[in-house]
């Protein structure tokens, strides 16, 4: 068999704060939105199509569900140090810093987590030796 992962699904209370996170804090852009039968699903994607996820709101979802956390999370590889360090401080500023940058051994690299409007974690890395 021959066969590739395609995407990632995740639930979310508020499809539209999920997107607006997902725009601000990763490469992330909407390709695909619509509403079937009262839930509403979003499709985004990085432009080099290295990343892909499905967001998906019932008609009938009050509360954040975190399906990624406490450890379990989306990584996301950067160019730097101080692009860790600049999301972890943009994080920071609108309260969704959950790991401070650190120095992991290897292959972790230079880390840190923000959380989602669902409570999922989004790992930003630099130096991370896989490939």
């Amino acid at each position: 068999m021959v066969a590739k992962l395609t995407h990632l699904a995740l639930p979310c209370h508020d499809v539209e704060k999920t997107i607006q996170w997902y725009e601000r804090f990763t490469p992330l852009k909407v390709i695909h939105h619509r509403e079937d039968s009262g839930a509403k699903v979003a499709w985004i994607q990085a432009d080099d199509k290295s990343i892909f996820l499905v967001f998906l709101q019932s008609p009938d979802s009050k509360e954040p569900k975190p399906i990624l956390s406490p450890f379990a999370h989306l990584g996301i590889e950067l160019e730097s140090e101080e692009e860790v360090n600049a999301i972890a401080e943009e994080g920071r500023h609108h309260d969704c810093l959950v790991w401070e940058p650190r120095q992991e051994p290897d292959p972790v690299g230079y880390v840190c987590a923000l959380s989602d409007p669902d409570g999922n974690l989004v790992e930003y890395s630099y130096g991370q030796s896989i490939k």
